[in-house]
């Protein structure tokens, strides 16, 4: 079904790339780097018949809405169907273009989370006098490791399927990959080689300073985290506290505080926004986590 889907989406939007070449240009160094095997032409038409489809189906279930349950007056009901599925269709069109970017930001994480005890795996099988693609095979075999695994199999994959030498199989991924660390540890490794290096000695050497960078990082992020975690005792969880507290003694004192009724202000408080507070602590926490 989703083959037929695509294979549509392809034949009746294939003239969006055509006509505006720039919307080509958003996705076309992103896409390959985000995991997904579709080319970015179709990939564009594919989200096009997605919004389309967003926009007919929301223009239907806006019109049943409006003459059934909401009855609004036909002023109101003129803008709700003429606008809003136009916004439907718009959001869905641009979570599309931008998907990718977060899929490459996600992958980047996942790899550089890995990388450094990737590279210390990748040392101790070279220690033992194996060639390097038998490395990357191994590798990809860890499934431990993520996406990493994954860049791992491509290499493979451009060596044993479609008989690339494994410099060039190497490259092929370093420029494909979502991560700037991967892409030089991988580029290093083919100067290594072609450079007649000792590989063993490179890898053991970048995986010892890839750990020292993750101990380093690791080690500030858990003191900025229990700053965080002073910061949070204080003002969220001993401040509502105490002001919840205050609240209730005034309460029984005086019922309204410059025309506004306590209760209610302690509704506010509790209900909207001690939990909008805690919310954002948690973004705040998610937006500053370290990569490693």
């Amino acid at each position: 079904m989703l083959d037929g889907y695509k294979k549509f989406s392809e034949k009746e939007f294939a003239w969006v790339t055509r006509k505006y070449p720039e919307i080509l240009k958003l996705i076309e160094t992103t896409l390959p780097k985000s995991g997904f095997t579709i080319s970015p032409k179709n990939y564009i038409s594919f989200i096009c018949l997605s919004a389309l489809i967003g926009y007919i189906t929301s223009l239907v279930v806006l019109s049943i809405l409006n003459f059934t349950v909401f009855k609004f007056n036909i002023l109101i009901s003129v803008l709700t169907i003429v606008f809003f599925p136009v916004i439907v269709g718009a959001v869905i069109f641009i979570i599309g273009i931008f998907y990718p970017y977060q899929k490459v930001i996600s992958r980047n994480q996942n790899i550089n989370t890995a990388l450094p005890f990737a590279i210390s795996h990748m040392g101790a099988i070279a220690s033992s006098g194996v060639p390097p693609t038998a490395i990357f095979k191994l590798l990809a075999e860890f499934k431990e490791h993520g996406v990493l695994a994954d860049e791992m199999e491509k290499i493979t994959r451009n060596i044993e399927v479609f008989g690339l030498d494994p410099m060039t199989a190497i490259r092929e991924v370093a420029k494909r990959t979502p991560s700037e660390k991967f892409k030089q540890l991988l580029l290093g490794i083919t100067s290594t080689i072609e450079g007649g290096g000792d590989l063993k000695t490179y890898l053991k050497n970048a995986g010892e300073q890839s750990l020292f960078t993750w101990r380093t990082i690791r080690q500030k992020y858990l003191q900025q985290l229990s700053t965080y975690a002073e910061f949070y005792t204080g003002l969220l969880i001993a401040a509502p506290l105490f002001l919840i507290a205050l609240f209730s003694v005034m309460y029984m004192i005086q019922p309204e505080i410059a025309g506004f009724d306590i209760l209610q202000l302690m509704k506010i408080s509790i209900y909207i926004v001690i939990p909008s507070l805690n919310i954002a602590f948690l973004l705040f926490l998610q937006m500053t986590q370290v990569e490693m």
